[in-house]
């Protein structure tokens, strides 16, 4: 593998900045609803349950989304993709801060989800094509994506607090408009550009080992869609139940909670591409996935300030894994056809979004509280456990140790 040039460094350093800008700006924006709905309950005199509802098309465009995304990402370009996906995210939520009835708001929703779906198959595919040490990478970018769920709830909380609920909409939609119109700047100027190849090639996987992945990840990375969007959902609400009393039952409060949740396990993804860096890949999921379930199986029984360390440690576990996930995918997927497997990951685990919000909206409706979902999830992050047992052995090591030795070869691209 040769030296890159210095317009092919910088390219690959600002891709990688701008994917993890855009990871950022992507989970701003598809998380503020999750706290402004607890606004809406008195803004416009509705159940929670009902309300929550109106998320439901708006998550599933995120997934169904995501395969024509990651196809487009392959065909015409990442750089170009990533423009449309701030554009796009950032007017859904301009159009949800000017909506005057619940069809509406559910029409804005639901653009703001068509453009979110785009980030995930073309944003990471962006990564590992420019990336080196692609676990370090996949990390820094899931330490942003944390930080995006983290600033959601409180950037939610904060603008509905001092203005209302339409500006918890309006502002953040404004700056990712602006984010795009950078983006596309640099391109324009020549700043940016796509790569046609990985910096760092990879061996092919054999066929058997391609089809039995395939298998074995889409029960995997379903279960763990519906993990992280069941405990996202239910978190503000779970907050407000249990600790509403220690914040005076503000939102602002609930979204600081939040905030400080994900704040707390931000780190998650670094230390999971750290391990994805430095042992076999599939030992670092099998592990990350197993470790989930007692958290999640103790989860529906606490109260009081225990909410908020089982919040952590579920949080924190979940997202330990999604390194080494997207390293797997990436293994066993062709370089010209990994933005659309990116994209089938996502109508699998995002497209899992609608039924979490779904299983939310039942479950609590059903007990008014979380002790039900929270014991189905368990029982999910096992299936997984069990699931991931059944991957390939052959060729764990490709994205371990190995990245050590080719890493000089990009400079600071990743």
């Amino acid at each position: 593998m040769t030296a890159l040039s210095v317009a092919e460094a910088r390219s690959a350093r600002l891709s990688i900045a701008f994917s993890c800008i855009g990871h950022m700006a992507m989970h701003i924006l598809a998380a503020l609803y999750l706290t402004v709905v607890l606004e809406l309950e008195h803004a416009w005199g509705t159940g929670y349950d009902e309300l929550i509802r109106l998320w439901t098309l708006g998550s599933l465009m995120i997934g169904l989304g995501a395969p024509l995304a990651g196809w487009l990402g392959d065909r015409w370009s990442d750089a170009r993709m990533m423009v449309v996906m701030f554009i796009l995210t950032g007017a859904g939520s301009v159009l949800a801060g000017l909506a005057q009835t619940p069809v509406q708001l559910m029409a804005a929703l639901a653009v703001l989800g068509t453009g979110a779906s785009i980030y995930h198959p073309v944003g990471m595919s962006w990564v590992v094509k420019n990336a080196t040490n692609r676990g370090r990478a996949m990390g820094v970018m899931g330490i942003f994506g944390s930080l995006g769920i983290a600033s959601a709830a409180l950037i939610a909380g904060g603008l509905a607090q001092v203005r209302d609920w339409h500006a918890a909409f309006l502002v953040p939609g404004a700056v990712s408009i602006l984010l795009g119109l950078v983006l596309a700047g640099m391109i324009a100027a020549g700043l940016v550009f796509d790569r046609r190849g990985d910096v760092r090639p990879q061996p092919r996987a054999s066929r058997g080992d391609v089809v039995r992945a395939f298998f074995v990840l889409s029960v995997t990375m379903l279960c763990a869609g519906l993990i992280f969007n069941g405990t996202q959902t239910a978190l503000p609400k779970w907050f407000e139940a249990g600790m509403g009393d220690l914040v005076g039952g503000s939102t602002l409060g609930i979204g600081g909670l939040v905030t400080l949740v994900y704040l707390l396990t931000s780190s998650a993804q670094f230390i999971g591409g750290w391990l994805a860096d430095r042992f076999p890949v599939k030992r670092v999921y099998v592990l990350c996935l197993l470790v989930q379930v007692p958290f999640l199986a103790l989860a529906g029984g606490v109260g009081g300030p225990l909410v908020l360390l089982l919040a952590t440690a579920m949080v924190f576990t979940s997202g330990l894994q999604i390194p080494a996930e997207n390293l797997l995918l990436a293994r066993y997927t062709p370089e010209r056809h990994r933005g659309l497997a990116y994209g089938a990951k996502f109508v699998l685990s995002l497209g899992a979004a609608p039924l979490a919000v779904q299983m939310v909206a039942y479950t609590y409706g059903r007990t008014q509280d979380f002790s039900l979902l929270y014991a189905t999830l368990a029982v999910l992050a096992l299936a997984a456990w069990l699931a991931a047992l059944l991957l390939p052995r052959a060729g764990e090591e490709e994205e371990g140790p190995a990245v050590a030795a080719a890493a000089p070869a990009a400079g600071g691209a990743d």
